[in-house]
């Protein structure tokens, strides 16, 4: 079993399929046939709908309250959860991330996303792709190369078959640069990345003339970006936490023109936090239990921005 519920649409005929197949192989990882296993065995409903809101609202119908254990069940072999909500039925995924708190803080400033293309860099599960259909996107590419998160959007497709929604197991190095996009969002990327100013250019070759991009990172507001020496927050694989005067100079130096901090949000429990559906540690315990305006390792603890950029 691969990637297969979907045929690529003739607008993605260029970009990766040979790394798409391979990369959700059965062979590709240690979990991957349990994974898969796991999506087969959910039940098949009669007809679903779905509202796209706050919550991913997916109604099963014909699907009795017995049947949610045949659903929850191997939803669960598909943790950690970290973006959503979902729910089927009166089945309530309840990820890390309440991921809607974020699009909430944003999303006026996005308005419409009336007929647009648009891609979704380290997109997770898919859970903002659906958000961005119900502003009217023609269609939403996510790419993340976490094979897990691509398989948790397959069982959410399992349910929806709505092929305006991808998540696929590419890098943003391995797409190609042409056709470009109306929007590119990435959020919660750019401080992961070795180099964070080429992210932010590789985000503008993206994104076409008149289109614009949606940057959201950790931040600091102390006037000097950090690059912490070993972890922050307990995250190993952080490079730079930019200032957000230097985030909107790196869009900038990219080529954006008309750059704006739409959203400035310090990160709370109750946006993040360890649920049933992501049973490892969260951001409580990333925080100074004395100080809580810092991380365990002596920094500034976690607030966020968002960066509205044109081209």
């Amino acid at each position: 079993m691969t990637y297969d519920v979907f045929d690529l649409p003739d607008n993605l005929l260029t970009w990766p399929s040979g790394l798409v197949q391979d990369r959700l192989h059965i062979n590709s990882h240690g979990d991957m046939s349990r994974w898969i296993k796991a999506i087969e065995s959910l039940p098949i409903a009669e007809k679903t709908s779905a509202a796209l809101d706050s919550c991913i609202a997916i109604t099963a119908h014909g699907l009795l309250t017995e049947d949610l254990v045949k659903v929850e069940r191997p939803l669960m072999q598909l943790r950690p959860w970290r973006k959503g909500p979902f729910s089927i039925n009166e089945l309530y995924i309840d990820s890390e991330w309440r991921s809607d708190m974020k699009w909430d803080r944003i999303k006026s400033a996005i308005g419409s996303l009336q007929g647009q293309r648009v891609l979704d860099i380290g997109s997770g599960n898919g859970y903002f792709g659906w958000r961005m259909i119900a502003a009217n996107a023609k269609q939403v590419i996510g790419i993340d190369p976490t094979p897990l998160y691509c398989m948790q959007h397959l069982a959410i497709q399992h349910f929806l078959q709505d092929d305006r929604n991808w998540v696929l197991p590419l890098r943003v190095e391995e797409i190609p640069k042409n056709p470009k996009f109306d929007t590119v969002f990435s959020m919660g990327v750019i401080y992961h990345r070795n180099d964070p100013q080429n992210h932010v250019r590789q985000i503008f070759d993206l994104t076409q003339p008149g289109g614009r991009a949606v940057i959201e990172s950790i931040v600091t507001m102390q006037g000097a970006s950090i690059f912490p020496e070993d972890r922050y927050a307990r995250m190993r694989n952080i490079s730079c936490i930019p200032d957000h005067k230097t985030l909107m100079d790196w869009c900038f130096e990219a080529g954006f023109q008309d750059v704006n901090l739409i959203d400035i949000s310090k990160t709370t429990t109750a946006e993040q936090r360890s649920t049933k559906w992501m049973g490892f540690e969260s951001l409580e315990e990333a925080l100074d239990p004395a100080d809580s305006t810092k991380t365990v390792e002596g920094y500034p603890a976690p607030i966020r921005a968002a960066i509205l950029a044109n081209k």
